[in-house]
């Protein structure tokens, strides 16, 4: 997995799947979004200028994850293994996870 702060005025965590990178998902109406898709497409795009930065074990990310949940901070998560360890954290609920083209993803606002 690859975690990449970017630091601002609100520090943005980019979380994905490795193999993620440089790939581009897109929901059609009535596809795995439903209703969130406002009736349109949708699309996921992991860019790497974006999403690549540390490749991190679990262990590591879930430390990342508990440091910086105590920040002021936004979570950008993608992949089911991603998501996986955001939910085990508990920073994101399977509430606030969504799928498109089977792959789940998740934004947090702390």
């Amino acid at each position: 997995m690859f975690v990449k702060i970017i630091r601002s005025y609100r520090d943005i965590v980019a979380i994905c799947d490795s193999e993620l990178i440089g790939k581009v998902f897109v929901s059609q109406e009535g596809n795995d979004l439903g209703e969130s898709s406002a009736g349109g497409k949708f699309q996921l795009d992991v860019k790497e200028s974006f999403f690549k930065g540390k490749k991190v074990s679990e262990e590591e990310l879930k430390k990342i994850i508990w440091n910086m949940s105590g920040e002021d901070a936004i979570f950008n998560i993608v992949g089911n293994k991603s998501v996986g360890v955001a939910l085990e954290t508990g920073i994101i609920s399977e509430e606030g996870v969504k799928k498109i083209q089977g792959i789940k993803f998740a934004m947090v606002l702390i």
